[in-house]
């Protein structure tokens, strides 16, 4: 598969964006220069990012393309004496992965500066705490920015309580294998794929008009979604994700989101039944235009589609999820060859959808 190199720029810059719940300034400065030119756009005070289809004419159903733009992260909570700080997390962690973590945490001055997430070191556990074996929890664990005292940290390294931090982890593309070396997709890869997207259909005659968001604050609750869903009020919608991988632990025969294997579509998670007949409508037109999917029934997690479906009509929801192999984790691994079919098979979809198949939903 081609590689387009303006689209693997847009993912590398959505990636290194620092945007945790309620920080999401930098993911949407990327997404402005993306689409800026090609469609209109308007913010909120969630930090929720509308992007317009200039071609909408208002007549026809709304199909509202859903990804969040924040990601999971830290907000300094405290600085101890001894010039460490404490931090509370802003989304789901996979604790164990994050004792040496490399950091970065935004000071007074809007300075991004270096840090480590410091665990107690082994040689200083008692016998107790190791026989335990058990994986410290985030009250305690501190961030380590080199300061010496409470004062240092304060007044040179111009930490202040409220600032958000974010993994410290750069942007790698193996071309040769196709992986996708990063941070945060979940849910910048989602990102990329609705911005790409909206791109794709600027000048396409489609017998829907399309709104994308760039929702806020997913990880802490959909927050932002709840604002987003009551202003664009959908008659149907698709919620892109980042998902989690399963294809490295577990059983093969229940391995149902595979890297290479093209965008994975849930029928359920905690959240929400997604509609089983946007669902197969999407799964077929998968199998007829060719392009590679995934089908599967999650155990867990959750997503914005949970609320669109619930909320004022209850508009039919589908999520399209890239493969993404540890997700909530600082490192994670996703494929370019599943984000440009999740692309194309979007642009599919909005050519598909009508007001007469819409209310078969």
């Amino acid at each position: 598969m081609d590689i387009d190199r303006n689209a693997l720029a847009l993912i590398r810059a959505l990636a290194e964006a620092k945007g945790p719940s309620g920080f999401e300034d930098e993911v949407l400065a990327v997404a402005r220069r993306s689409v800026g030119e090609l469609c209109d756009l308007e913010e909120d005070s969630l930090r929720n990012l509308y992007i317009y289809r200039r071609a909408n004419t208002g007549k026809k159903p709304v199909v509202m393309l859903d990804a969040h733009s924040d990601e999971v992260g830290f907000m300094i909570h405290s600085i101890k004496p001894n010039g460490t700080l404490r931090f509370v997390s802003l989304g789901g962690w996979s604790l164990n992965t994050l004792p040496g973590t490399r950091v970065l945490v935004r000071n007074a001055d809007g300075q991004w500066i270096p840090g480590v997430i410091a665990a107690k070191p082994p040689h200083f556990l008692t016998a107790e705490e190791r026989a335990a074996n058990r994986v410290q929890q985030i009250p305690a664990l501190v961030i380590d920015v080199g300061a010496v005292s409470a004062a240092d940290a304060e007044q040179n390294f111009r930490i202040r309580i409220g600032e958000p931090a974010v993994p410290d982890v750069p942007f790698v593309y193996d071309e040769a294998h196709d992986a996708m070396f990063g941070k945060g997709f979940d849910c910048r890869i989602g990102c990329a794929v609705l911005l790409e997207t909206m791109r794709r259909i600027a000048a396409l005659d489609l017998p829907v008009d399309v709104v994308g968001v760039l929702s806020s604050q997913e990880e802490v609750g959909e927050r932002g979604c709840k604002v987003a869903v009551n202003k664009v009020r959908p008659d149907a919608a698709i919620c892109f994700e980042g998902c989690p991988a399963d294809d490295t632990f577990g059983e093969p025969y229940a391995m149902q989101t595979v890297l290479h294997k093209g965008p994975m579509f849930r029928f359920m998670d905690v959240s929400v039944i997604c509609n089983p007949r946007f669902q197969r409508f999407t799964l077929d037109l998968a199998e007829k235009a060719g392009i590679p999917a995934q089908a599967s029934v999650r155990e867990g997690g959750g997503n914005n589609a949970a609320v669109i479906q619930s909320l004022l009509g209850g508009a039919p929801s589908v999520v399209m999820g890239v493969p993404v192999r540890y997700i909530h984790c600082p490192n994670c691994i996703t494929s370019y060859q599943d984000y440009e079919h999740a692309v194309r098979l979007s642009v599919r979809m909005l050519q598909a959808l009508s007001a007469d198949v819409i209310r078969g939903f």
